[in-house]
Parts: structure tokens; sequence; C-alpha cells
């Protein structure tokens, strides 16, 4: 399969390499805008440097776009239009139009367009999702040390959509109340952020967020009758609690399971689905309409932070 990496920069040269190394994947090049920065990665992934998307055009069959969100839309677009498969990182695009439209286009092509929820892929993940059925309680918290590069978004679209997209595949239901709130710090966006979702069945999931934590952690808590699921996904293990309920006494049944997977490298799997499921015409985990919803419920949380600041009449320094 003929591929190529459209975004050389810092997760774009990983998924270059990636590719380069697959047996049965064709790295026909590597773009970019900026040429030194293209030949460097192309350079290291032994294939070809180009200066614009569409010089690939009529030559690949699906491409990773790993290029600002700001310009998702735009690329993918025209990519998708050429018939070429997508696996385009997220947030899928910028507003729920746009990534309806590439969900459109892919529907009338037959094409996949799988998004880059990397944290799918996570065996910690993978097992909080075999072994929670009836979600009651949600807590997740994801902070990471502040990086540059990754602030052409605020926090929620940036981080906490991992955890949105989890939350939304484990409670089948619509959400009936969002309260949520967070603050710039560092730059001109929301840095550090919590939202307490209400489901309509009654699961509450309450998320933070933050990007400006002096320590990493990446954690989800899953609470329903009768289990305790967590997942640790920096360290990729779980920890499970299970009780019978209906013993005489359930705090003598307590049966504490912890799970350490094997280091795993998940973009490599993620990226090695994508291929598969571009061979096989399978849906993917993350879809474009999962890719939507998430990125959806993500806006509506930043709007509710947006009403939340206002109300509190907190003065924008930035502005």
């Amino acid at each position: 399969m003929k591929v190529a990496v459209i975004g050389a920069g810092y997760l774009g040269r990983f998924h270059a390499l990636k590719y380069a190394a697959m047996e049965d994947v064709d790295l026909v090049g590597v773009v970019d805008i900026d040429e030194d920065r293209a030949r460097s990665v192309a350079s290291e992934a032994n294939t070809k440097a180009y200066t614009s998307f569409r010089d690939v055009i009529g030559k690949i069959d699906a491409a990773s776009v790993v290029v600002p969100t700001s310009l998702h839309y735009e690329v993918s677009k025209e990519l998708l239009l050429a018939s070429v498969h997508l696996m385009v990182e997220k947030p899928v695009t910028t507003t729920v139009e746009e990534a309806g439209e590439l969900v459109r286009i892919c529907d009338e092509k037959g094409l996949i367009m799988q998004v880059g929820h990397l944290e799918r892929y996570n065996p910690a993940i993978e097992t909080l999702m075999d072994r929670v059925s009836q979600p009651v309680f949600i807590e997740a918290h994801r902070l990471s040390g502040f990086k540059a590069r990754a602030t052409d978004v605020d926090v929620v679209l940036d981080l906490m959509i991992h955890d949105i997209d989890i939350v939304l595949s484990l409670v089948r239901s619509e959400i009936k109340e969002i309260r949520a709130s967070g603050v710039p710090v560092l730059t001109p966006r929301i840095d550090i952020a919590n939202v307490r979702l209400i489901f309509e069945n009654g699961c509450t999931a309450n998320l933070t967020a933050s990007r400006i934590s002096l320590t990493d952690l990446r954690r989800i808590r899953v609470f329903q009758p009768g289990c305790y699921v967590s997942a640790d996904c920096s360290e990729k293990n779980n920890l499970i609690v299970t009780a019978d309920r209906k013993a005489a006494d359930p705090t003598k049944s307590i049966r504490p399971e912890f799970i350490r997977h094997q280091d795993t490298d998940i973009l490599d799997r993620e990226l090695r689905d994508f291929i598969k499921n571009v061979r096989n015409g399978k849906r993917p985990i993350v879809d474009g309409r999962a890719g939507m919803k998430a990125l959806d419920l993500a806006l509506k949380i930043n709007h509710s932070i947006d009403e939340a600041l206002s109300q509190a009449k907190i003065k924008d320094v930035w502005k």
C-alpha cells in the first residue's frame, strides 16, 4: 500500500518512521511546507520530501494528516475527493460542520477515515472497555507538563478529548447537563479545565485536564455495581476490584486484581490497524463519526467554560 505523511512536525515524524518500518507499506513521501523539515524527516525515513500535499495525489492510496488542526479540513477534504483513505490526527477538524462534510464524502466514496484517538490502542484502556458494562460514575485525570508545541488548540481539544472519546464509548446515553470551568494560565487558550457530565441514564463523569502540571498523570477510574476498574494509561496497568453483592458480607468477598501490561508501541498499533482497515474495508475503532461526536462535546465544554468565565467576570489578560 502506498502511503504519505502530510505534516512533518513532532508527531508527523513518528508517523513517517512507523510506516517506513512496515514491510507491507510503501512510504511514498513526507510533506511539509517547511522544505528543510520535510527533507530531514524524509531522509530519516528513507523516502522523498515534498512541500505540497497536492504533489502526492495520484501516487498514494492512503495518508496520515498530521498538520495543525486549523488545516485538517482543507487538506483532508482535497485528499478524500481524490479517493485517498485518511488517518487524521485528533481533533478531527475545528468545527462539527467541517467534520460532517468529511464524513459525508467518506460515505459517498466508500473511504476509510480514522481519527487519531491514540489511547484506544492502549492495552489498559482496552481492558477497561472489556470490563465495564454499566458505568455509574467515571473520573479521569489527564495532566501533563507545559509543551509549547501543542498550543494551537486549548487543553480540552488537546488532552481532555481523549477521555471524552473514551467516556462516550462507555456511556451509551445522551448528555443531560454540562458543568465546566477552566482558565488560560500560560497561553491565551484554556490550559486547565474540569467538567462534570451528567447523562440521561444517571451516569456522571468528572474529567480534569491540565497542560501546566508539574507531574504527568493519565488515569481513568470507572465505578459500576459490584466493580471498580482503574486504567493507568501512562504505566499501562489496571486495577480491578470486584465484590459479590449477594454475599452475606460483601466486604469479605472483595477480590482485587492487578494487571500489568507489557510495554506497547500504541502509535505503531494504531497505524497498523489503519492500514489493515483500509485493506479490508473495515470500520475503524474511532471513525469519522466518533471523532465528530468527541469534537462536538469538546466544543460544548469549551462553550460552558466561556460562559463560566464571563459570569465570574474574569478578565482575559491576553486580549
